[in-house]
């Protein structure tokens, strides 16, 4: 009778707290919309696996070969002002055209969200500056999968190093189970930090976004087919004099060989007459 009264007031209780819950309608597809994305009525934040894309922009600028410097170091300046934190020169260039033009390239590591729009900040810039953007492109790759794989297997190899180590602690078992112990640890905490090491470069690429740089002297306007042309012309002369200067270093020895021969048996010849004349 007791165990009949205890699994009627276990039904009971059951039956007041089913009718106890009300009944809400499920939300509309506007509401979904408005709440915040940490957050779900009712329930625990759901967690979003967000995409680890590692971004890089090409960026070719066309400007007065006058200009191309000052474009160069009003970006560089750019990067500066923000800081080590968001904006670093990884790497730049200079070099000097044979008819006075110049060329560069920059890359700089910005930030990854402000990035693109620091792209834009640059074709400003040079805009200013009297030039034109030519050629642009993005590159995306995906590192989603190989660092969720990366860092599973660094816990797991972890887990591994961690039982070793306390095989190793314990010092129960044979001295060349002990050895091999410590072989295997060893093993592991070098994969463990090799993974580790991958992990902070492809973080750092996804949070840091690689924009490389290209500048080149704009060929449009009027004078810059006769620049061409001259340009041009003076190279061909240059080639011309180059060959004569070979061809005149490459004859003169023969020349001299051949002169100094002549005047030697001419030299002979004419003191063998002598030598005749006499007797």
């Amino acid at each position: 009778m007791g165990r009949f009264w205890s699994w009627g007031l276990i039904a009971f209780a059951l039956m007041l707290g089913g009718c106890s819950k009300s009944v809400e309608p499920p939300p509309s597809t506007e509401e979904l919309a408005e709440a915040p994305a940490s957050q779900e009525k009712g329930g625990d934040a759901i967690q979003v696996s967000v995409p680890q894309i590692a971004y890089t922009y090409h960026y070719s600028f066309r400007l007065p070969a006058d200009a191309i410097v000052r474009a160069q170091d009003r970006h560089l300046a750019m990067c500066d002002r923000l800081g080590p934190a968001r904006c670093r020169v990884l790497a730049m260039g200079r070099a000097s055209g044979d008819d006075g033009g110049a060329s560069g390239s920059m890359t700089l590591a910005v930030e990854a969200g402000i990035a693109r729009n620091f792209g834009t900040a640059l074709g400003q810039a040079v805009a200013s500056a009297g030039g034109r953007q030519g050629d642009a492109s993005i590159e995306a790759e995906d590192l989603s999968k190989r660092i969720v794989d990366t860092e599973a297997r660094v816990r797991a190899r972890q887990a591994l190093a961690d039982r070793l180590m306390a095989l190793l602690q314990t010092r129960n078992g044979p001295v060349a189970d002990l050895v091999a112990a410590e072989k295997a640890v060893a093993e592991v905490q070098e994969e463990i930090d090799a993974a580790r090491s991958w992990l902070a470069e492809a973080r750092g690429r996804v949070a840091m976004s690689t924009i490389e740089i290209g500048y080149a002297p704009d060929d449009a306007g009027f004078w810059s087919p006769l620049r061409r042309s001259v340009g041009n012309v003076a190279g061909f002369f240059g080639e011309s004099l180059g060959l004569l200067v070979t061809l005149v270093a490459t004859i003169l020895p023969w020349v001299l060989a051949a002169g100094g021969l002549i005047f030697a048996a001419r030299w002979l010849r004419r003191r063998f007459r002598r030598d005749e004349a006499h007797d």
